[in-house]
Formats: structure tokens, sequence, C-alpha cells
């Protein structure tokens, strides 16, 4: 790769922004030049290496994201919905590929997003871990072989300071499953079973939601048939598993054309799963 692509990270003050912060001062081909925190926080003008616990960078973190983007190349977006919807609309103004990371839009967000795409290249993944894409990328396989006889449940637990349920990636992960079998995901999801729902109902998808402490974030799809079950488990130990792949993302999107991308497409899952 010729020369330093040059990141913007939003929302550097939240875990995956300090981990991102970290991540790209490893990294040889990146140059953090501009961190953007919410406005009127009391970390502004803080030294953004310093507020990630590494050394000090000289980059004070700042508010202003329409005076920072001038300055780089692509920016990466991790923070909540509504900022990262205006976020993206600054890019496209100003005609920047951006990375998000943010879960939780609704249909109408994410139709504002696909909109956004049609002038600039956006990443948009639930889920940046180069796992939990792999496991993305063969579900549907893996679900057409197994039938609507087997009995989908996704488990999924984070920290519990997460906004959102069930999280983007089990969601993906239920998409995954309803692709292999044929489904649309909205007419056979089952999200509720308080009271007395009745009967599993059959070729449904369920899931289940666990919050607690700091767990970075786990899910399980869980399998069952007659006399056996099969289940698929991905596990995060670090933030910065994440990071590395928003990192590759943003690498990725240099020289794209403008259109909605998604960690698939940055790993080149689709090539291979075309095969299959």
């Amino acid at each position: 790769m010729a020369g330093v692509w040059r990141v913007g990270v939003t929302a550097v003050a939240g875990r995956m922004g300090r981990a991102l912060v970290q991540a790209i001062v490893a990294h040889p081909e990146l140059q953090l030049v501009a961190a953007i925190g919410r406005s009127g926080a009391a970390y502004l003008g803080e030294d953004v290496g310093r507020l990630a616990g590494v050394q000090a960078l000289g980059l004070p973190v700042t508010a202003d994201l329409v005076g920072a983007l001038a300055d780089l190349d692509v920016l990466i977006e991790f923070g909540p919905v509504e900022a990262a919807l205006a976020h993206v609309a600054a890019c496209v103004a100003v005609v920047k590929p951006v990375v998000v990371g943010t879960t939780g839009f609704s249909e109408n967000q994410r139709a504002e997003l696909e909109n956004a795409s049609r002038h600039i290249p956006l990443v948009l993944a639930p889920n940046m871990s180069v796992g939990v894409n792999v496991l993305l990328a063969f579900l549907p396989a893996i679900t057409a072989v197994l039938g609507e006889g087997y009995d989908v449940e996704i488990v999924e637990a984070h920290h519990r300071h997460k906004m959102d349920a069930p999280s983007g990636t089990a969601l993906a992960l239920g998409r995954a499953v309803a692709t292999g079998r044929g489904q649309r995901l909205e007419e056979v999801q089952c999200l509720d079973r308080n009271g007395i729902p009745g009967p599993r109902m059959a070729g449904s998808i369920g899931f289940a939601t666990l919050r607690g402490a700091d767990v970075v974030g786990e899910h399980t799809v869980w399998m069952a048939g007659t006399g056996e079950r099969l289940e698929l488990t991905h596990r995060g130990s670090s933030r910065l598993n994440f990071a590395e792949g928003a990192l590759r993302a943003a690498s990725w999107l240099r020289g794209r054309a403008p259109g909605l991308y998604d960690m698939q497409d940055v790993l080149g899952l689709k090539d291979l799963t075309a095969l299959q």
C-alpha cells in the first residue's frame, strides 16, 4: 500500500474507541489524525493517546468532526446510532469513506445508510471480527444441509452497558440461518417467550440475550436435531480483535467505488462461499 492512510475515529472515549486508538498506534500503514468525542464531554482537549492508555500522541480530542474531515482519508464510526447517522452525513458532504460498526439501526435508519453509500464507499458490519464473519459466511450452507428439522436458537452475551438487544451480530447470525433455509428472519424470529407462549413453532429461530459485567461478546448458534445437537460458538476475549477487523476494513476502502460493503466483502468471503 502506497503512503500512509489517515484515519479518524469517533467515540474515542468509549471501549471500542480506545481499542481502535491502541490498534492504530501499532499499525505501520495507518495514522490517527482525528479523534472525535462527544460535545460537552469533560475529556475534550485531552491527548487521545493518554485517554486510550498509550503514549501521548500530540492529538487532542475534539467534538468538531466537520473541521477534522479535511485532514483524514477514512472515518471509523462506533458511536451511538443518532451520532453515527450525523457523522455519515458529514462524510457524504465531503465524499469521505467510512467504516460503521454501530449496531441497533432501524430499517429506516439503515435505508439512510444505503442512500449514503450511493455517494461514498461505506462498510457496514455488525461485527468486525474475522472469526464471526467466517461463521456468517458458512452458516447458510450448514443450516441448508441440516434443514428445518433442526431447531435453531441463538444465544448472545455482552457487557452490562450494551444498549441494544439482541445484538446486531446475533441478528446477523439469524439472517444467515434464515438464508440457508430460504426464509426471511422477520417472519420466523422469536424474540420473546414470556408468559405461556406454547410449544416451539416449527422452523422458528429463537434468540436469548444475556447481559453482565465486562463480557466483550459471545455468540452461540445452537442447532438441535433428534438425538444430537451442533453448537457453533465465537467468544471475543478482547476488543482489539474487533478493532483489528475495523482497521482491515478501513484499509480495504482505499480506492473503492461508492457502495454499501460488509466484512464479507473486505475478507473476500463472498468469493469463497460462491464456490460451495
